[in-house]
């Protein structure tokens, strides 16, 4: 099988859509029906039901998919040993983060790593920290700096390999001029408007099992994984939150609250049984200068 066939396979199955396959190829669409037509009549099966604007998995497509992602991964694992024993430090280097890390973590680290590796293309995705996990776990990514799971980093097989960076304390806060008696309770912050982190995001577990181990299950009005926007939303008095300290601004205080200080880890992590390229190892190094 030619591998731009399978790479476009694995594109547009897992965005339903030939659009998003060839922009993220940089090639035309009709380019990426070509590779999909060749793969399709090399096998004699459809791959994909094309329903209105989205392309969906037929029944060989599914069976297709996984052994398509680890060929596709072993390809990339075979490169990655080579490059590694002549000692380069060159390629593309897949990396994902999250929006709130990559603002206002990656900064100087990405600064610093560009200027010492000019031969290395940084090929980065933002994504939710849940997300990037997954793209690890498949192989899709070489590393994230995100958000670590509070529970761990499990899947069915193995345990992710995570270095903890930097600390990153959690505050409660409310609208500035909000005159609150302070400090407030748990059971009293329940009772009230909250905007908070979607609950099945890793911040949103910390706040949540917080309040779940005081006996009270949190229903807030709203939520949204953009922690920038919950500020904008706390600060016009829709509601309390819990953000990072580093988000503090003039339009939201620190709320006192009854209860003990609360953190997340934000870190990298990697695959146990993925060969590390020396474009992805130097990265790591070069966060580890950065980090706390």
């Amino acid at each position: 099988m030619d591998w731009n066939d399978l790479q476009a396979f694995v594109l547009v199955a897992d965005g339903a859509s030939f659009s998003q396959a060839a922009a993220a190829l940089h090639v035309t669409q009709p380019a990426v029906t070509k590779r999909i037509r060749n793969l399709e009549e090399r096998l004699g099966v459809p791959l994909f039901d094309r329903i209105g604007r989205r392309a969906h998995l037929t029944n060989a497509g599914e069976l297709l998919l996984p052994r398509a992602k680890e060929l596709l991964s072993q390809r990339d694992d075979a490169e990655r040993l080579v490059r590694n024993t002549q000692g380069e430090i060159a390629g593309v280097l897949k990396l994902a983060t999250s929006h709130h890390v990559g603002l206002h973590r990656l900064a100087p680290v990405l600064r610093e790593y560009a200027r010492r590796y000019p031969d290395v293309r940084l090929d980065i995705r933002f994504e939710d920290s849940e997300a990037a996990h997954a793209l690890v776990t498949e192989g899709r990514s070489e590393l994230a700096v995100v958000t670590l799971d509070p529970r761990g980093d499990i899947d069915t097989d193995h345990v992710l390999v995570r270095r903890t960076l930097w600390q990153d304390p959690l505050v409660f806060v409310t609208e500035r001029d909000v005159k609150a008696r302070e400090p407030l309770t748990l059971a009293q912050l329940a009772e009230r408007p909250s905007i908070l982190p979607g609950l099945e995001t890793y911040t949103g577990r910390i706040v949540r099992d917080r309040f779940r181990s005081e006996g009270f299950d949190l229903k807030p009005e709203m939520s949204t994984n953009y922690l920038e926007t919950i500020g904008m939303l706390v600060g016009i008095g829709l509601g309390w939150s819990v953000l990072p300290r580093t988000l503090l601004t003039d339009e939201i205080r620190e709320l006192a609250v009854a209860t003990a200080p609360m953190s997340r880890e934000l870190g990298s992590i990697t695959h146990p049984h993925r060969s590390l390229s020396n474009a992805a190892s130097a990265f790591l190094a070069t966060l580890g200068e950065h980090g706390d």
